[in-house]
């Protein structure tokens, strides 16, 4: 997977160049695929040196995923946006806002995140969500930690994949449902240890 080249997080000129790219990127994913979008077509959309775009970024695919990146924040925050025990029946409102809110840019997150959960954005959005259920896991002290956080992260990354990309049918607030009763579900399942 590329990964956008670090830049020093105190300059304030890089990421606001940073910033101009990612728009102009989703600008123009928004106008064809990814594959068909050039280096040349966004860096004078951006108003940006080609030289430039490689100071920040190794190639389209990593602008891309860097440019998708709020969207994994927004999984992960969204799926752990409730106190308390939660209800099966009723996803947390920011679950349904997030599906909900991925249709603008729907094509470009099919290009990045493959069926199954696979691609350079599910990867992300796996290690980010498997990252954040460990770490709530642990801190409550709940049994196999390791083992459901994987599950949740291969879980989510792969129903949201597949619906984004047909495979599973159903409404944001219908697949929101579905998903957030397979989490709880994996969640409250009692484990055993292995012969």
């Amino acid at each position: 997977m590329t990964t956008p080249q670090a830049s020093p997080p105190a300059d304030p000129r890089a990421a606001r160049t940073r910033a101009k790219l990612r728009r102009a990127l989703l600008d123009e994913c928004a106008e064809r695929p990814l594959t068909e979008v050039t280096i040349a077509a966004l860096v004078r959309r951006a108003g940006v040196g080609r030289a430039t775009f490689y100071v920040h970024y190794a190639d389209l695919e990593a602008l891309a995923v860097d440019a998708c990146a709020d969207v994994v924040r927004d999984a992960v925050d969204a799926l752990h946006a409730w106190r308390g025990v939660p209800d099966p029946a009723s996803p947390p409102p920011a679950l349904v806002d997030f599906f909900d809110g991925l249709a603008p840019h729907a094509a470009l997150y099919r290009t990045l995140l493959s069926p199954g959960g696979g691609g350079p954005l599910g990867r992300v959005l796996h290690r980010d969500l498997r990252a954040r259920s460990l770490a709530e896991r642990s801190l409550v002290g709940a049994p196999e930690p390791e083992l459901i956080a994987s599950a949740v992260a291969a879980t989510f990354a792969g129903v949201l994949a597949d619906w984004l990309h047909g495979l599973v049918e159903g409404t944001p607030a219908g697949v929101s449902a579905r998903i957030w009763l397979l989490l709880v579900t994996l969640h409250r399942t009692p484990l055993r240890d292995g012969p």
